[in-house]
């Protein structure tokens, strides 16, 4: 049996669901969509693309991160109507809030929703450890909103704005910063400096910097 892309079930708007599978573990990581074209690159470069609704755009998974995902094998279902991609996740999770997987939203019976395994988290420890913490969880979320550009987010504008615009916002931030200490307000210098890493992140990513080499330049400078 020979294989045809124009044999597949596109939607009405000529794209199909992809379901990517840790080709291990078979742990399913993603769900995203495929057009023609996407299917075609996933399939020469070995490579996961998808096709962003919000963007109106293909996009390529990790293409900013560097974790891309490293196709073994794709699969269609009996009605092919629906692709199951067996990939190898390099590098961070595939969620962009820092998961390995974007299904860890687990639905109770009553209607509660926890994440999974966050009966193990301690947030004391993720904030000593910063490296597999918050703050490479929010920067992956950036680098996220970097590669798809989702309409209505503000780190979006910030990355359609440019890179005036964001050093304009750090300097902002830093101000207010600078005033919550003058006047000797926790609360304030607390929220101020939130605000102001959050914007120093877009920067590193707008750069091309991760997390961790500042960790690493920090680590240089420890004495």
């Amino acid at each position: 049996m020979k294989f045809s892309i124009d044999n597949l079930k596109f939607n009405q708007q000529g794209l199909i669901p992809a379901i990517v599978q840790d080709s291990e573990t078979r742990e399913v990581l993603m769900m995203a969509w495929m057009n023609k074209e996407a299917v075609e690159k996933t399939l020469s470069t070995g490579e996961t693309w998808f096709y962003s609704r919000s963007r109106q755009k293909m996009w390529h998974k990790g293409e900013t991160s560097g974790h891309v995902q490293k196709v073994k094998a794709v699969y269609h279902d009996c009605d092919g109507d629906t692709l199951l991609v067996l990939a190898e996740q390099t590098g961070g999770g595939a969620c962009h809030e820092g998961y390995k997987s974007c299904f860890h939203y687990l639905v109770h019976r009553e209607g509660k929703v926890t994440v999974e395994g966050e009966q193990q988290f301690n947030p004391q420890e993720v904030y000593r450890d910063a490296a597999a913490g918050v703050i490479n969880q929010l920067y992956n979320v950036i680098l996220q909103r970097k590669e798809e550009r989702p309409e209505g987010s503000y780190t979006t504008y910030l990355f359609n704005q440019g890179v005036d615009k964001i050093c304009k916002k750090i300097g902002e931030e830093a101000a207010e910063v600078i005033i919550g200490a003058k006047n000797r307000n926790r609360d304030e210098v607390t929220y101020e400096a939130a605000d102001l890493i959050y914007h120093l992140l877009v920067l590193l990513a707008e750069q091309g910097i991760a997390p961790g080499d500042i960790y690493a330049e920090l680590a240089k400078r420890r004495k």
